[in-house]
C-alpha cells in the first residue's frame, strides 16, 4: 500500500512500508539525514511556538496542561505522550520505523535544548514573529521528516491508523483528535491561542505544499510499487 503526493512531474509515491523495507529500500544516507534534520527542526518549531506565548499547537496544549501536575519538562512530555500512543497502534496495526521511534525521541529533546538556550522576548512583534516562523517551520519540518520515507510519527500513524480503521476521512480523524488532545489540554490547565488556531488552519497546506520538494522518490527501488488512491499524504488537510 503506498500513498501518493501530486507534483508537476510523474506521481512521486509516499510508501506504506515496514521497518526492515524502509531500510532496505535505497539512499538510505540521504533519508537518515533528511529525517533528524526534519525531527530536530520539529522541536525547534514547538520551542518557537512555546517562546512565542501567543498559543501552542493543539498536542503541545495538552503537554503543557500536563507539566502543570508532574514535574517534567515539556520536551520530556512530549516524549512521553508519543510512546503513550505507540501502545494505541498495537490494535490498529501501524508500521513503525526508524523515523517512528527517533520521532518520539528526537522532537522532545530538541524542543527542550532550544528552550534551554533562548528567553521568551518581550514584544508583541518579536512574539507573532515566534509563533508564525514556528508554524512555517514545522510544516517544513514535517515535509522534511515525511519525505525521508523512514516511517511515520506516533500521531501521524494514530491518524492514518484509525482513518484505516473507520474509514472517516483523514480531515475529520485528524479534527477529532487535536479537539480531544486541547480540551484535556485545557481541562489541565494547557495554553490555548490564536497560535494553535493558525497552527490547526495551515499546517496541514503548508506541509502539503512543501511535501513534493523533500518527498525521496523509491519507486526505481520498489518496482511495481503503486499508489494507493485511499490514502494521500499524512499531511493532507483533506
Amino acid at each position: 500500500m503506498s500513498l501518493a503526493v501530486q507534483t508537476s512531474a510523474p506521481t512521486v509515491v509516499l510508501s506504506d512500508l515496514g521497518p526492515l523495507a524502509q531500510l532496505r529500500a535505497g539512499r538510505l544516507v540521504r533519508r537518515l539525514a533528511q529525517l533528524f534534520l526534519g525531527l530536530a527542526l520539529y522541536g525547534v518549531s514547538l520551542a518557537m511556538m512555546v517562546l512565542g506565548d501567543i498559543g501552542l499547537a493543539p498536542w503541545d496544549v495538552l503537554h503543557s496542561g500536563f507539566i502543570r501536575h508532574v514535574p517534567i519538562t515539556l520536551g520530556q512530555a512530549v516524549v512521553l505522550f508519543s510512546f503513550v500512543v505507540l501502545v494505541f497502534w498495537i490494535p490498529l496495526k501501524e508500521k513503525p520505523g526508524v523515523g517512528t521511534i527517533a520521532n518520539a525521541l528526537v522532537v522532545g529533546m530538541s524542543a527542550d535544548a532550544t528552550l534551554a538556550v533562548f528567553d521568551a522576548p518581550d514584544s508583541l512583534a518579536a512574539r507573532i514573529g515566534l509563533m508564525v516562523g514556528g508554524v512555517l517551520l514545522c510544516g517544513l519540518a514535517t515535509a522534511l521528516y515525511i519525505g525521508a520515507q523512514l516511517g511515520r510519527g506516533p500521531r501521524d500513524g494514530l491518524m492514518t491508523g484509525l482513518h484505516r480503521r473507520t474509514g472517516l476521512s483523514i480531515r475529520l480523524v485528524r479534527t477529532v483528535l487535536e479537539v480531544t488532545v486541547v480540551v484535556i489540554g485545557l481541562l489541565l490547565g494547557g495554553t490555548l491561542g490564536l497560535g494553535t488556531v493558525v497552527f490547526a488552519l495551515t499546517i496541514g497546506p503548508i506541509a502539503q505544499w512543501l511535501m513534493p520538494l523533500f518527498l525521496v522518490d523509491l519507486r526505481a527501488d520498489l518496482p511495481g510499487d503503486v499508489p494507493d488512491p485511499a490514502l494521500k499524504s499524512f499531511a493532507d488537510p483533506a
